[in-house]
This record gives C-alpha cells, sequence and structure tokens, in this order.
C-alpha cells in the first residue's frame, strides 16, 4: 500500500517527502516488523524506531526537528500532515473495513470435549476452543480467539471483545477499531465478570500463558501478554501493551499504566498503582508504586 493514496481515500491531506510501500500498521516500538507504516507525534520518539518500519506519518515541525538531529536514514519514508496520531488511526480504521486487511475468516471449531453452556454466546467465526474446556453461562466469546485444553471460563466474563482506545478530533470522540484477537492458553481459570479485550492491530494477539489464574472483575486491555502461572486477583486493572513475566502476583485493586514489563517473580500488592518496569522479583506498594521495602521505610519515617 501507498500512504499517499491511502490517506487520500479518507479525505486526509498530507505532503510526502519520500514514500515506500508499507503492509501493516504498528507503534515506533510495537509492530509486527515487516512494512509498518507508524507515526511520530513528538521527536524524542524517534529513539524508539524498531527495524521494519518503512513509513513514518509526522508534522513539519518533527520532521525537521529529526533532520537537524540527523535522526532520520534514507530507509524511511515520511508523509508530513497536521495531526499523525488521529491521521494514523483515522488510517487503522478504515483499513479495518476491509478483507485484506482483516483475518481470514473460517468456522468456529469446538473439541468435543469441552464442556459449553448453553446460555453462553460464541462468535461463528475465527474461535477454536480446545479439548476439556468449561464455559460457563452468560460467557461471551468474540471473533479471532483461542482457549487452550483444560481451560475454564466462568460466568459473565467477555472474551475479545473492543478495548477502550479513544481519540478526540472532529468535535468528538471515536473508537479505535480492534481487529486482533485473543489467546488462552492451557490450565488457565478465568473467573466471574472477567473482561479480556482483543488486540487492536491484525497481527497482535492478547495474551494469557498456560496456568494462569484470573480473578473475578479483572480487566486486561489490549496487546496485554501475560507469561506462564501468573496470578492476577480480583478488581485489577491492566492497561494496553503491559507484559507480565512468570510467577508473578498481581494484588486486587491494583492499577498496572499501559506499555509497562512486569518481571518474573515480582509482585504488585494491595491497591499499587503502578507506572514504572518492575523488576524480576520485586515487590511494589503504593500510589505511586515504589520497591515494598522502601514504602515500608517512609511509613516508618513518617510514624517517627
Amino acid at each position: 500500500m501507498l500512504l499517499s493514496k491511502e490517506l487520500s481515500k479518507i479525505n486526509i491531506e498530507c505532503k510526502t517527502i519520500s514514500e515506500q510501500e508499507f503492509k501493516s500498521l504498528g507503534l515506533a516500538g510495537y509492530n509486527d516488523g515487516e512494512g509498518v507504516c507508524t507515526f511520530l507525534a513528538a521527536s524524542k520518539y524517534a529513539a524508539g524506531l524498531s527495524k521494519g518500519i518503512t513509513m513514518i506519518l509526522t508534522t513539519e515541525a518533527v520532521y525537521d526537528e529529526l533532520c537537524a538531529a540527523n535522526a532520520l536514514t534514507d530507509e524511511y519514508g515520511i508523509c508530513i500532515v497536521d495531526n499523525p496520531r488521529i491521521a494514523y488511526f483515522k488510517l487503522h480504521n478504515a483499513l479495518c473495513e476491509r478483507d485484506e486487511y482483516r483475518r481470514e475468516q473460517f468456522a468456529t471449531k469446538i473439541a468435543d470435549s469441552a464442556k459449553i453452556h448453553p446460555m453462553c454466546c460464541i462468535a461463528e467465526n475465527n474461535v477454536i476452543i480446545g479439548e476439556n474446556v468449561v464455559i460457563e453461562e452468560f460467557v461471551s466469546i468474540k471473533e479471532n480467539t483461542v482457549i487452550g485444553d483444560n481451560s475454564v471460563i466462568r460466568s459473565g466474563s467477555v472474551i475479545g471483545g473492543t478495548g477502550f482506545e479513544i481519540k478526540n478530533s472532529d468535535g468528538g470522540l471515536w473508537t479505535v477499531t480492534h481487529i486482533g484477537g485473543v489467546i488462552i492458553g492451557r490450565n488457565v481459570e478465568i473467573q466471574q465478570c472477567t473482561t479480556i479485550d482483543k488486540a487492536i492491530y491484525p497481527w497482535d494477539n492478547t495474551i494469557l500463558g498456560d496456568y494462569d489464574k484470573i480473578n473475578s472483575q479483572v480487566q486486561i486491555a489490549h496487546g496485554v501478554k501475560i507469561d506462564t502461572n501468573t496470578e492476577v486477583v480480583a478488581n485489577a486493572g491492566i492497561q494496553g501493551r503491559v507484559r507480565i513475566g512468570k510467577n508473578v502476583w498481581i494484588g486486587p485493586n491494583s492499577a498496572i499504566r499501559n506499555g509497562i514489563s512486569i518481571g518474573d517473580n515480582a509482585r504488585v500488592n494491595v491497591g499499587a498503582v503502578v507506572t514504572l518496569d518492575v523488576a524480576d522479583g520485586l515487590a511494589v506498594s503504593g500510589n505511586f508504586a515504589r520497591p515494598h521495602a522502601a514504602m515500608i521505610e517512609e511509613m516508618r519515617a513518617y510514624k517517627d
């Protein structure tokens, strides 16, 4: 695809400095790594440009800054627009209307040994449900969902719904289309009234690893990746593109901001508001979260 041509179809004016074809969309440091179109709303994000990006949407001012700093090479095509973030997501929504951009459709496949309650709702296409899976009443399983063997989805949960990615332009708020997927591993349990959103992009998935246990009323947003043997306790909220390691404990009522990483064997304690990466084996507490031992020392000092 050619970016100038695609933007003209949705009535977005642009100036092309140079142009290369692109195959998919993705963020500067979060994409599928092959023929990617991304956007730069500020020059500081250029440091995160990953391999495989061919086209960049940006403003005239940011482009001039990057040229002055010799931060761009000839490998990138450049397209100038007034608001690169809005242009990018409008382009994404337009491409999502095309069959060739979306995932290939297939009839839903459910293993004979799966125990599916008659009062749940499973999409007719693009769902795979493995052996001995249990799905209770009032569960909704959306397209592009894979559920591994022996997993349990309890009442009222929604798997593969559209996430909360909202933009503001043209006098109102609008939702970014989600056409990625959800992959749930083997021996996973998801308890009552939990929501797990599908990823935004067709190449991406929200992933729960084998033996993960997710409590009731947990929100897991688009593109989150959780490794194996991890517990997420009631009312936790995990924002988009978070990466969580093995053997992690995410406490009740905790909030984890988008795009950060939590290492193996880490612990996010009750009510923590996590805004920075958490190292392997570290326990964090508080708002904003910091190492648990440091928080205890602060409390003791305050008491004294």
